[in-house]
């Protein structure tokens, strides 16, 4: 074979092999899930990938001819390295969803490369209102602050907590939890004695409760983020704050399943308002919760591991419905408007919003087959973001 000859078989065998490559990348589906893994927020990365590994064992790896991948990155709870880990999977790994999120200043700081590259952003975690607004590729699969917090601040004052203290992490879904409560709590009769906002990186409640303690309120309003809710109980019990009359109330992170049985006796009958409890009383959730236990040693779902199993399955099924088709806009557009009867209960992604519509439980915690759990005692029905409908 002359040399011309060979360069001409060379090239001709590059390009088979590199249309060989094109047609196995376009045969995975990638789904990039940024997560907390470390630090503060690590149960919320451990609750989300269990729960997406265990969608992915029910259902299936194939969806629509196309392979799915799941590639997991520690965010680390630092913005600036969840959208350097985003903008690598967009680039590099060239995935066809962006999912996960611990926090909103993660998601806020992914929404930009989102938009630019057409990328549908699952947010399973960040609870802030405003997120949803931030690019028209977001869809929310968790919940807001805003929808938990309204519940509580109607349920407090008709039920002898009236004047309140409030104590929140100072961020995006603790100033929204306090907005929303504080505004509903005095449209009904109550009052705020004060307001306090706690710094989100290394809080120290201890100053803060002794604040509350002298103010004698009826109740203490709490929002902390997925895994500080112990640290508060401890707090609060230690200064007495139980027997001194106060009543702790708050959303759902405070009594938060995955910490609960590690809480003690304290925490009987501390009411919550949220959109998810491991003991909700549906055949769907003991399956889950079933499921998940035996997949996970033990470990107790709570409400990230839910909007981590809710986002897969809207992946999935908008994955079904545009036959991958469609790029993400095809996605985006298959992932608006789905309905259907998650473990929370029944939900909705609201095809104007691209958030998620619920059911918002008041639960008691309680003592259930000798373990602690939240038992809703009342609903309130599908629930869309307050924050949107203004």
């Amino acid at each position: 074979m002359n040399k011309n000859a060979l360069i001409r078989a060379t090239a001709l065998a590059l390009t088979a092999l590199s249309a060989t490559y094109s047609i196995a990348d376009d045969s995975v589906f990638k789904i990039g899930l940024i997560l907390p893994m470390t630090g503060q927020q690590a149960s919320t990365g451990r609750q989300i990938e269990a729960a997406a590994r265990l969608y992915m064992a029910q259902n299936g790896d194939t969806v629509a001819g196309k392979k799915i991948q799941l590639i997991i990155k520690d965010d680390t709870t630092i913005p600036d390295v969840t959208k350097r880990l985003a903008q690598e999977l967009v680039v590099n790994e060239k995935v066809n969803v962006l999912a996960g999120f611990g926090i909103t200043p993660s998601a806020l700081a992914t929404a930009p490369i989102a938009t630019q590259s057409k990328t549908p952003m699952v947010v399973m975690a960040a609870a802030t209102s405003s997120i949803t607004q931030a690019s028209p590729y977001i869809v929310r699969t968790s919940f807001t602050l805003a929808q938990a917090s309204v519940a509580m601040g109607d349920w407090a004052p008709k039920n002898g907590i009236k004047k309140v203290v409030t104590l929140v992490s100072d961020y995006g879904p603790g100033i929204d939890a306090e907005k929303y409560f504080i505004e509903r709590l005095l449209l009904n009769g109550g009052q705020v004695a004060e307001s306090l906002r706690v710094p989100m990186r290394s809080p120290d409640f201890a100053p803060f409760l002794q604040k509350v303690r002298d103010q004698k309120p009826d109740g203490l309003f709490v929002f902390v983020p997925s895994g500080a809710g112990a640290a508060v109980m401890k707090q609060f019990l230690e200064r007495g704050m139980d027997k001194a009359g106060i009543k702790l109330i708050g959303t759902g992170d405070v009594t938060d399943d995955d910490q609960l049985n590690d809480m003690g006796d304290g925490a009987l009958n501390v009411v919550t308002s949220h959109h998810y409890s491991a003991a909700h009383p549906s055949a769907t959730n003991k399956k889950f919760v079933e499921a998940f236990q035996k997949a996970n040693k033990g470990m107790r779902p709570n409400f990230m591991a839910v909007g981590g199993y809710d986002g897969m399955r809207v992946i999935y099924e908008a994955l079904k419905a545009s036959k991958g088709q469609g790029g993400g806009d095809g996605l985006l557009a298959a992932m608006k408007g789905q309905i259907f009867e998650s473990p929370r209960g029944p939900m909705f992604i609201d095809g104007q919003t691209r958030d998620v519509v619920q059911n918002i439980y008041l639960r008691k915690v309680q003592r259930q087959d000798g373990q602690l759990h939240n038992v809703e005692f009342d609903v309130i029905k599908d629930v869309k973001d307050p924050g949107k409908t203004r």
